[in-house]
């Protein structure tokens, strides 16, 4: 039924002016959900309170409820066509009324953790881009058909939701910064074992894929005390999104996961000076793939103490900087980072090695991120010890990755389970730091463990061996020649 449902809402999304992309359609599929959600949520809040013999303030005024606006029904509870807007009219209210009226949140809410701020920041970000009122009226009544109330339909939607993203990503254009492999965010999570009480950070959120992992990771394990809930739920997962698409996704799929109103914060990460970044500001847990190859302006540089124009080291920076003395991370970076010569890059290897235990280091292969292009490693850090030796992994599924060969669980449970003993193979490895060249800080893998091939040979030997073997010829014939 879900899937069906999402595929209706695409079709009539494709048909409709104003939606031309994978991202459009997400973007459309999300404001609306999201109203369809906060309908759900506020009928589940009036209901307790009811039972409590309390009355509940509703967030929304009457006119601009779901019941009212989107779906007013009849005493059947069928759709009320006699008060049910479509066409131009609807487009009009969504538009001039609606969006304007929803944006203003942010200035009422209380705190940017409330459910009503993240309201008022979604409905300023977005816009309404579906262009036919009847496209919309269609969408409203499929979307109304989805159940939000039981946690098997939130883990089923969240399903679908998740592979939206997916398919965005491989959709490609500007897609793909939303879409990290599960197998791989799920295998970083493991390995960094996120506990009760910890807070975890991504400061390059995208979609939350990270944090909606660690959720179900954490979930799963601790005690369903009503304060590990309440913990869970408000006070353990924190991140920053700079895109707005990207931030909507993100607050959407945290909801489909059970977070209510999730810390997320619209902002550019890098924008904030590292300096001032306090203890308060610090985490135990730090997950992520930033994004790689973009470019910073100056003034954004100047929040940093090692220069870069490359995101990715800036937010590696941050990443250290955000960490509590024996916090965790691990982060997903662009394989040129190990070697790459510049001044910025050696330094930025220098202090990562010297204000963190960086303990392993995955290698993984091309093609782990579709249409990317791009060979990445994981590093996985400790911060408040200097890095005295670091394993290496060097993941190979024994296939060709791509979209049609996705990575998968099991391609990382070796590296899982040896993560733990740093175990010896020929694929995994303990390098010595100080062995390491103090003048290049060079971390690119080097398996000591691979066969070594025979060294190339002269073009002199080569041609001795020709001449050797010429000779060895003529002599076979010459004794043939006594047999005929």
């Amino acid at each position: 039924m879900f899937e069906q449902t999402f595929k209706n809402i695409d079709d009539i999304l494709y048909k409709d002016a104003g939606s031309d992309s994978e991202l459009d359609y997400i973007g459309q599929t999300s404001w609306i959900m999201f109203l369809r959600y906060l309908d759900e949520l506020e009928a589940d809040k009036a209901d307790e309170a009811a039972l409590k013999g309390e009355e509940y303030k509703f967030i929304l005024d009457e006119a601009f409820r779901w019941q009212n606006w989107a779906m007013p029904k009849n005493e059947d509870g069928k759709l009320d066509h006699h008060q049910a807007m479509t066409g131009p009219d609807l487009v009009a209210f969504v538009d001039g009324k609606l969006f304007p009226y929803l944006a203003k949140f942010k200035e009422k809410a209380d705190s940017p953790k409330t459910i009503e701020y993240k309201i008022g920041e979604i409905f300023s970000e977005l816009k309404n881009k579906i262009q036919s009122g009847y496209n919309l009226r269609e969408i409203l009544e499929y979307a109304d058909a989805l159940p939000f109330r039981a946690s098997t339909d939130k883990h089923e939607l969240s399903h679908l939701y998740e592979t939206k993203i997916k398919n965005m990503g491989n959709a490609g254009r500007n897609g793909g910064q939303y879409y990290t492999p599960r197998p791989l965010i799920r295998a970083m999570i493991e390995v960094t074992d996120p506990q009760i009480g910890e807070k975890v950070y991504d400061g390059a959120a995208g979609s939350c894929g990270f944090l909606c992992e660690a959720y179900e990771y954490m979930y799963e394990r601790m005690e369903k005390t009503t304060d590990n809930l309440k913990t869970l739920q408000e006070d353990t997962f924190f991140g920053k999104e700079k895109k707005n698409l990207a931030y909507v996704i993100g607050i959407m799929n945290m909801i489909l996961h059970g977070i209510e109103a999730p810390n997320i914060i619209h902002t550019n990460t890098l924008g904030e000076n590292i300096r001032d970044i306090q203890e308060k500001n610090r985490y135990h847990v730090i997950l992520a793939n930033p994004p790689f190859g973009g470019k910073e302006r100056k003034e954004v540089q100047q929040n940093f103490d090692i220069k870069t124009g490359e995101t990715a080291s800036l937010f590696l920076q941050h990443f250290i900087k955000s960490l509590k003395t024996g916090g965790r991370c691990a982060v997903v970076i662009k394989n040129t980072f190990l070697s790459n010569a510049d001044n910025a890059s050696v330094s930025l290897r220098k202090h990562l090695l010297e204000s963190c235990n960086l303990h392993t280091i995955l290698d993984m292969p091309g093609g782990t991120f579709t249409g990317a292009g791009v060979k990445t490693v994981v590093l996985f850090f400790q911060k408040g010890e200097p890095t005295k030796k670091i394993w290496y992994y060097q993941l190979d599924p024994g296939r060709k990755m791509g979209k049609t060969n996705p990575l998968n669980d099991k391609d990382m449970e070796e590296f899982v389970a040896f993560s733990k003993t740093k175990k010896d193979t020929e694929k995994s490895w303990v390098f010595k730091v100080k062995e390491l060249d103090e003048e290049t800080f060079d971390l690119s893998p080097k398996n000591p463990n691979t066969p070594e091939e025979a060294p190339l040979r002269s073009p002199e030997e080569i041609l001795a061996e020709m001449e050797s073997l010429d000779k060895e010829t003529a002599g076979i014939l010459e004794s043939l020649k006594g047999l005929i």
